[in-house]
């Protein structure tokens, strides 16, 4: 086990080299200039080539982008993530306060997936072809289909038009004022959570529909043993398999579908952050939160793997 979690260490730093490399060619690729998204397009043609490159020297973009690749790597090595361009904050701290509501978003989100997918998955299992099953069915492919932008701006809409309510629009934490803070995740977590739980339903009833017909079922069944024994030792742990899989991968969506989320929302969030930043052209921001994304994203898919061990003793990693 500890050669195998090493292994997958030592490749994850070539993935997250990779990552890195790649935020900073997309960042500098991207077209429009930085000085006119900090100072404006009419402004900017006033400045003397002397004034422009000043700026772009205490910017840091004098350098060849090498260098500034280099020096970026330093930066993260040496844990300060630098400061926005546009506003001026520490970059780190930016994560910190923002970063908070998005975790607890995205934390709400899993839950509520697993709360209401993989019940709903499992009786669409054990009662198939039947009005309950169609009904599983159908509502899956509905939030399937439906964006979590657009489900997210009907809400909005909805409890404006309705019942007159907004959502606080302050960075409350959870620390200092908890109802407040579960007044701004609550909606987006629940927009969400409806997404993934029906990516986790239909992957939870195609799983264990096939499961419950396998030889090794129908001997526990012909055993005397209980259904609810069947499904809870022998059926279930097998059929969880494929759907931590998806959970994992999931993981993207709700790193991706937060920033959709919270803009429609206006909850301020790091994904909320991360759109503004890339609107401005604040390379800083946008790189650092992009890295955060992804090295949650990889570490994230290396405990799914570690967890099939625990679910499926017949599995060894060496």
């Amino acid at each position: 086990m500890h050669k195998y979690i090493l292994r997958r260490l030592l490749y994850a730093v070539p993935t997250v080299l990779g990552v890195t490399a790649l935020i900073f060619a997309i960042m500098r690729l991207l077209p429009g200039d930085p000085l006119a998204a900090l100072f404006g397009i009419e402004y900017i043609f006033r400045f003397t080539p002397e004034e422009r490159a000043h700026m772009m020297a205490e910017l840091g973009l004098d350098r060849p982008l090498f260098l500034q690749y280099l020096g970026w790597l330093r930066e993260i090595a040496s844990g300060n993530f630098g400061h926005s361009f546009f506003r001026g904050d520490n970059v780190a701290d930016l994560i910190r306060v923002r970063g908070a509501i998005s975790v607890e978003i995205g934390v709400l989100a899993v839950a509520l997936s697993w709360l209401i997918g993989i019940p709903v998955g499992i009786v669409s299992a054990l009662r198939p072809n039947t009005l309950m099953d169609a009904g599983a069915r159908v509502g899956s492919v509905l939030f399937l289909a439906i964006p979590g932008f657009w489900l997210g701006l009907l809400t909005v809409i909805a409890l404006l038009f309705w019942f007159d309510y907004k959502s606080p629009i302050i960075n409350a934490q959870i620390w200092d004022d908890p109802w407040s803070n579960f007044q701004i995740i609550i909606a987006p977590g629940i927009v969400l959570g409806l997404g993934l739980g029906a990516y986790l339903a239909r992957m939870t009833r195609s799983s264990l529909f096939e499961i419950l017909q396998d030889d090794y079922v129908r001997t526990a069944r012909a055993k005397g043993l209980k259904e609810r024994l069947v499904l809870a030792r022998h059926a279930l742990p097998n059929a969880l398999l494929p759907v931590i899989t998806l959970s994992a991968l999931q993981l993207g969506a709700v790193l991706g579908g937060s920033v959709a989320v919270e803009k429609a929302f206006g909850v301020p969030g790091l994904g909320r952050a991360m759109v503004e930043a890339a609107l401005e052209r604040d390379m800083t921001v946008v790189q650092n939160i992009v890295l955060l994304y992804a090295l949650i994203f990889i570490a994230v898919n290396i405990l799914v793997d570690l967890s099939y061990a625990w679910l499926d003793p017949r599995i060894r990693y060496e």
